[in-house]
Parts: structure tokens; sequence; C-alpha cells
């Protein structure tokens, strides 16, 4: 049998993606992709889609999630669904955490 994927955040250095956006890749497999995301307030994830179904929990902070023309305000404790190329982005109100699943796994996050 293979061993269990085992992957400690400590051992993850961030990846600045944009000013104020930090991606730590998690747990994956070709199939789905565990990422966390520490953003500064005031950061900007323009509009955007992607061919993966992504689903999100926010840990801390608020953000306007923007997608199908409207604005969401996100907060902590709130979960949220992109489906597959479906624009959307995001504006941090403040620092957040927020951990998202991303299905199939991105090729461009490993």
């Amino acid at each position: 049998m293979p061993d269990m994927k085992v992957i400690n955040f400590k051992d993850i250095s961030p990846i600045k993606m944009l000013p104020g956006i930090y991606r730590h890749t998690l747990v994956h497999n070709d199939d789905i992709m565990l990422v966390y995301f520490d953003l500064k307030k005031g950061a900007d994830l323009p509009m955007h889609s992607h061919p993966h179904t992504q689903m999100g929990f926010i840990i801390k902070g608020q953000l306007d999630f923007y997608i199908y023309g409207k604005v969401y305000r996100l907060k902590e404790g709130d979960s949220y669904h992109a489906p597959s190329n479906v624009e959307h982005g995001a504006k941090v109100i403040e620092d957040c955490i927020v951990l998202d699943v991303f299905n199939p796994s991105r090729d461009d996050y490993k």
C-alpha cells in the first residue's frame, strides 16, 4: 500500500502571487487540491476564470467576492463556491486567511 501524504504547514514557503496575496499549496493529488491563502487588507484579486471548481472557507477576516455580476461580503465562518469557468475576483477588506479546495488540482499551483 502507498504511504499517506502528510504536509506540515511549517514546511511550506509562501508564494507571493500578487501584492498582498500569498499562497501555501497544501496536500493534493491529481483530482483535488487544498490551498491556504494569506490575504492582506487592500489586496485585489482581479477577475479571472479557470477550469477548476473552487470552494472556499473564510477562516479569518472579510473580503468582497465578485461573481455573477454581484458582490458578496464574505466574513469569518462563511464558505463559497465558484463553479468551473465562471469569472470571479475579490477585494480584501481586512486581513484574511482563506482555505480553498480546487477540483481538479491546479498544475500552476503545484
